[in-house]
């Protein structure tokens, strides 16, 4: 058989040095990347990692000098990959969570005295064949005692490890090689397999069985299914029969499906993985936010040390290839998986080369094991496949992962060196050792390509959702853009203090309008609508935001934003309001500028923790809904002055289809373009049942003051950038389209004008609901046309309290539209 070897032990010592070289640059970065965050020198730098660095350069070329010395002829590029994939990992522990980092640099000099020893006895895998039934019924026995002496390392959830004192070994780790090695046992004594082929395999499927029944009661269904691949690759491998795989798969899937009906924690991990956006904060937060994680590292990453990966549960096991994606970026995942692709490649090739039928077995068995199981794991995280609690072999925290991967590893570094010595044991077909690391290879493949769609086709949606902290944290870090009124007075700004910049809303009763933007609770308001503005993202040169990315992780400092409230006017309006419950919406109604907005009862978004924190004790019924663009209140009433001048027919029959048409050009059918959340708007059946919102109600009376003129709302003017100073963002100007006829104004609206001003006005009782009786007012006014260069629009809600009259509140409701439209000097 030709030997597939590349020629050179060379290549295994610049494989190491080029893995030496990058880890060292990523300790370096790591060390720096406090530095590189706060944009200062005058920070703590990182250091302890270094311990794990150097403990990894001595543990590598410790190993690499004694393989070339007595194995000179195994596989040269095998132990650099998985050295390369254990510092990798060792070193994003380190930066994850320090004390687990030590730990496994402990378990790292455990490994390299273990390899040591077997490379001194280099037949000890002949031993495990020899015995192969009493090594599997320790290892069977040994998982089955964690039901009586089983623990849980981190005391939450199933308890699968047995030791104590800081030292624990999870037996089903080891499991999977005995398996794996009685497996290859088995067979190789009976190749080839032609007939009888079910009894034949009857005492391998028992014994798989048992496992299983073991691992399904422990609810260790990760590892359960890694069990089912394991012995589905080894009997393609042995009989060579296509249909062993379709039926495995067959068989996964019936027990999957069996499993959602009977087993909770099937049904929540399918369900989470089909639909995780049903409960992003609940069931699905772990899958929810190792996708931001990825989206958030695009295609070169955070940097090392400048992401968020411990905003993901678990990100140093289950979730740390989350973790070096958000980091390393697209880029560097793929780096890793074709890392991995290389050591399924080498050991199949090892295979193929092998000088028994017990070696070929085995090592394809172990490159199957470390593929199959990097990408579950993988997968999982990506939401390609369901998740499951595995670790990624070489590179999670875990010392019992770490142990058995390099045990696999150093068969097939002792497979390798014996293939010299020998010709290649006849193969009867060699597709199932080429069809096998092709699938696995095409999965790795399928797998960067689905973290392709993740990182760069998702990236903004995945970003700008409200519940990833990832933007909150960066504020601390960067100083975010202030909200300023039309007179450049500060609403909200970021001011430094000792844990970073913190958010302050200088005028807390405008919370329901500017939002807040939170770690936690994450953005509303003007908070979110204009946070590209406010973290620097929009506005500056796109160079500017793509360097400070790459050097700091972060976009520069946020833009300033004037906003067309005043302030004086706003305190006027939230004074008039007081404590009715209702809103309030003044424009000019010629360019559509919100002057003043407000939304009563309020809350302060500097208390926005207690405020949480007693919503969720049911101590308080404090509001964060903005009633002025979220409120739905009956239009019907509050339409009349509309119908009259857009219709002649009489009020008391109305056409309704003509109505409908009134309503359509006022914009009640549609949301305005506002950087505010607004209620969905939707069209009644009836123009009778039409809700709509404070501010459509404001746009639409502007049409009157504005002879007919819907202006489109603006709350934001102006961004001050770097480089140009206050440049403009929604240049005030007279809308064009014609919501309702002038000629029909001037006739009808000197009906509605108010004794002795230049106003008109109007108010009516409405209801919040078009099933319930009048519980609201709403006064519509504005400036007669023509009677102002800067005429206003006004529209005031007050919902009736238990102790206020409709009449009282009628009169109220007036008197507050009037004094706004009618400001003291």
């Amino acid at each position: 058989m030709k030997k597939y070897w590349l020629p050179g032990q060379n290549n295994q010592a610049w494989l190491l040095a080029a893995g030496i070289f990058f880890l060292l640059t990523f300790s370096l970065a790591l060390s720096l990347s406090p530095a590189a965050r706060a944009q200062s020198w005058q920070v703590e730098f990182r250091w302890s990692h270094w311990l794990g660095t150097i403990g990894w350069v001595a543990f590598a070329l410790y190993l690499h000098r004694r393989i070339q010395k007595i194995l000179p002829d195994a596989d040269p590029y095998l132990f650099p990959a998985a050295a390369l994939l254990t510092g990798w990992g060792l070193l994003s522990i380190w930066r994850l969570t320090p004390e687990f980092g030590l730990r496994q640099t402990a378990w790292l000099a455990g490994v390299t005295l273990l390899l040591e020893l077997s490379l001194r006895h280099p037949h000890w895998p002949g031993v495990l064949r020899k015995y192969k039934y009493l090594w599997l019924t320790a290892g069977l026995l040994l998982t089955a005692a964690t039901f009586i002496f089983g623990t849980n390392p981190g005391n939450l959830g199933p308890r699968l490890w047995l030791g104590c004192c800081g030292i624990y070994l999870q037996p089903s780790e080891p499991l999977k090689l005995l398996l794996i090695t009685y497996l290859a046992a088995y067979f190789a004594d009976r190749i080839p397999i032609h007939s009888r082929f079910l009894p034949l395999i009857l005492p391998t499927l028992f014994i798989t069985g048992l496992a299983l029944a073991i691992l399904v009661a422990q609810r260790d269904l990760g590892t359960a299914s890694i069990f089912i691949f394991i012995y589905a690759a080894m009997l393609y491998l042995a009989s060579g029969y296509k249909r062993v795989l379709v039926t495995s798969l067959a068989g996964l899937g019936l027990i999957g499906s069996a499993g959602y009906f009977f087993i909770d924690i099937i049904r929540v991990r399918i369900d989470s993985w089909l639909n995780p956006w049903a409960d992003p904060s609940g069931r699905s937060y772990q899958i929810i936010q190792s996708l931001m994680a990825i989206a958030n590292g695009g295609l070169f990453g955070r940097g090392p040390g400048l992401g968020s990966p411990t905003l993901v549960p678990v990100a140093h096991s289950d979730f740390i290839f989350t973790s070096i994606a958000e980091e390393t970026g697209l880029l560097g995942s793929i780096a890793l998986l074709v890392t991995l692709a290389l050591i399924i490649s080498r050991g199949y090739l090892v295979a193929l080369e092998a000088t028994s039928h017990y070696d070929r077995l085995l090592a394809a068995g172990i490159s199957s094991y470390f593929g199959i199981q990097g990408i579950i794991i993988i997968g999982g995280n990506l939401r390609a496949l369901p998740l499951t609690g595995v670790t990624l072999p070489f590179v999670s925290y875990g010392g019992s992962s770490l142990v058995t991967s390099f045990i696999g590893l150093a068969m097939l570094l002792l497979i390798s060196h014996n293939n010299k010595s020998g010709e290649p044991r006849r193969l009867r077909t060699a597709s199932p050792y080429l069809i096998l690391p092709a699938l696995l290879q095409i999965s790795l493949l399928a797998l960067a390509g689905v973290h392709g769609w993740w990182a760069l086709a998702r990236n903004t949606d995945l970003l700008n959702r409200t519940d990833n902290a990832r933007r909150a944290i960066a504020d601390t870090i960067v100083q975010r853009g202030s909200l300023l009124d039309r007179n450049n007075q500060p609403i909200t700004l970021s001011s430094n203090g000792q844990d970073g910049y913190q958010r302050q809303y200088l005028y807390p009763a405008l919370g329901p309008i500017t939002g807040y933007t939170h770690p936690i609770y994450g953005q509303s308001g003007l908070e979110a609508g204009l946070d590209n503005y406010l973290r620097g993202e929009d506005g500056n040169p796109a160079l500017r935001v793509w360097w400070n990315r790459m050097l700091y992780g972060h976009p520069p400092p946020g833009l300033d934003v004037r906003l067309t409230i005043d302030l004086a006017l706003q305190q006027q309006a939230d004074a008039l309001l007081g404590a009715s419950p209702g809103a309030i919406v003044l424009l000019n109604a010629n360019t559509g500028e919100v002057l003043a907005m407000a939304s009563h009862p309020t809350f302060d978004p500097n208390q926005l923790d207690e405020i949480a924190s007693e919503v969720l004790a049911g101590q308080s019924n404090i509001s964060l809904l903005n009633r002025a663009t979220q409120g739905q209140y009956s239009f019907w009433r509050a339409s009349q002055p509309f119908r009259q001048v857009a219709s002649t027919a009489p009020l008391s029959a109305p056409d309704l289809q003509a109505v409908q048409q009134i309503f359509m050009a006022l914009g009640i059918y549609q949301a305005p373009d506002i950087p505010l959340a607004h209620s969905p708007v939707r069209q009644a059946a009836s123009p009778l049942e039409q809700t709509a919102t404070p501010l459509q109600m404001a746009l639409a009376a502007a049409a009157l003051s504005n002879n007919g003129l819907l202006p489109s709302p603006v709350f934001a003017s102006a961004v001050n950038t770097p480089q140009s100073g206050w440049v403009i963002l929604d240049s005030p100007q007279i809308a064009s389209a014609a919501a309702l006829p002038d000629e029909r104004i001037q006739a009808i609206l000197p009906q509605y004008q108010l004794a002795g001003t230049a106003l008109w006005g109007f108010v009516t009782p409405t209801n919040i609901s078009p099933q319930q009786s009048s519980d609201a007012v709403i006064f519509l006014g504005g400036s007669m046309p023509g009677s102002s260069n800067s005429p206003l629009a006004v529209v005031v809600v007050l919902e009736l309290a238990d102790a206020t009259s409709l009449n009282q509140l009628l009169r109220t409701a007036e008197q507050v539209g009037v004094s706004l439209l009618q400001p003291s000097p």
